[in-house]
């Protein structure tokens, strides 16, 4: 049996890359059951260690969609599905012969969720892409450049999973709600560059009210500012500054013990020279030292940990963000639940005649 809020959720993941295993990831840990159907020789590039990570919590069944025979058994599955998430680029599912209209006639309550870069329609629907193309094109890479350099790339945090996975669960979970009142099941159309467009908004009512420079590197949240951005210190390790508001501008200046009054914080003729002394300040120090300095302060300062280093600072620790599941270190469920405690569930294999007996399926 499964703990968390969604208990009793039964959802078919398709292998795939990217976002939907994320989600899955996400959705398991807060209880819904995810069988994740994989095709013959799976993602082999991409599978993680052991399916102890971005895999976990899964039960897994290789099923051969071009063979009737695996179809048949696959529809049986989602007929008694609650919703499926897949990642392939549009048509493969109906190719396979379980595309949306398939699937709904066998379930009308099923979520038939669909996760691509480009979105189901468009001129780029059919083109291939990562996260950093969809970034690329909905201007968000733009404004995350420096000045005379390249556009930094986030990893593939920004495309992928916050505008991908995180909008494949909000709409799979929206999507179920619905269907749960009115009993009908729809497709949600979740395109990478729909999600980050979105969580762009902010920006876009800058740019709309004159506040935002479309040039990178102008602004007071892309770096520009010298109290939001990070600087390197004596042991060549960074500490980043947040102080954007007035009172917690004042504490760092006291941390760095420059006269309260030395500077107009948003006077940007002001920046270039505060920019170099706060530079100066932090490379007379190391990153800790900073760090022990700012402890317990509201100046927000605060030090730009490695991976590794992530998973053993005290705070993190305190807070138990990180867990030890199948012998790797990775991240605890989230968010946290007062009265139903999300939790990681056991991830095994299992063939399709087990799949049916344990569902109940004749």
């Amino acid at each position: 049996m499964t703990s968390g809020p969604l208990a009793g959720v039964r959802l078919i993941e398709m292998d795939a890359i990217g976002p939907v295993p994320l989600c899955g990831m996400v959705l398991s840990a807060l209880g819904a059951e995810i069988l994740r159907i994989s095709r013959p020789g799976g993602q082999p590039v991409w599978t993680d260690i052991g399916n102890a990570v971005v895999l976990r919590g899964r039960t897994n069944l290789e099923l051969n969609l071009k063979r009737e025979a695996d179809r048949t058994t696959f529809l049986k599955f989602v007929e008694h599905s609650d919703g499926l998430m897949e990642g392939g680029r549009p048509g493969v599912m109906e190719r396979l012969g379980v595309g949306p209209d398939v699937c709904l006639a066998a379930n009308p309550r099923l979520i038939y969720g669909r996760m691509t870069g480009w979105g189901q329609e468009g001129p780029l629907r059919m083109t291939a892409g990562h996260d950093i193309n969809y970034i690329a094109m909905t201007g968000a890479l733009h404004a995350i450049a420096q000045k005379g350099a390249s556009p930094t790339v986030p990893l593939n945090l920004i495309g992928d999973y916050a505008g991908g996975t995180m909008f494949l669960a909000m709409g799979m979970l929206s999507a179920l709600i619905s269907a749960r009142a009115t009993g009908k099941g729809q497709v949600v159309d979740v395109a990478i560059v729909d999600g980050v467009v979105n969580l762009l908004g902010m920006f876009h009512a800058y740019l709309a009210t004159g506040t935002w420079n479309d040039a990178p590197a102008c602004n007071i949240l892309d770096g520009a500012a010298p109290f939001y951005r990070c600087y390197e210190c004596k042991d060549g390790k960074f500490i980043a500054v947040g102080a954007l508001e007035p009172q917690f501008f004042a504490l760092l200046l006291s941390g760095l013990n420059i006269p309260a009054d030395r500077f107009d914080q948003n006077d940007i003729s002001h920046w270039p020279a505060m920019t170099d002394l706060f530079a100066e300040t932090f490379r007379t120090a190391t990153r800790d030292h900073w760090e022990a300095k700012f402890a317990g302060t509201d100046a927000c300062v605060s030090p730009v940990l490695s991976l590794l280093e992530a998973m053993d600072h005290p705070s993190n620790q305190a807070r138990g963000l990180f867990v030890r599941q199948s012998g790797v270190r990775q991240a605890a469920p989230a968010p946290r639940f007062s009265q139903t405690p999300a939790a990681i569930a056991a991830n095994h294999t299992t063939t399709a005649k087990e799949m049916l007996e344990r569902w109940q399926i004749r």
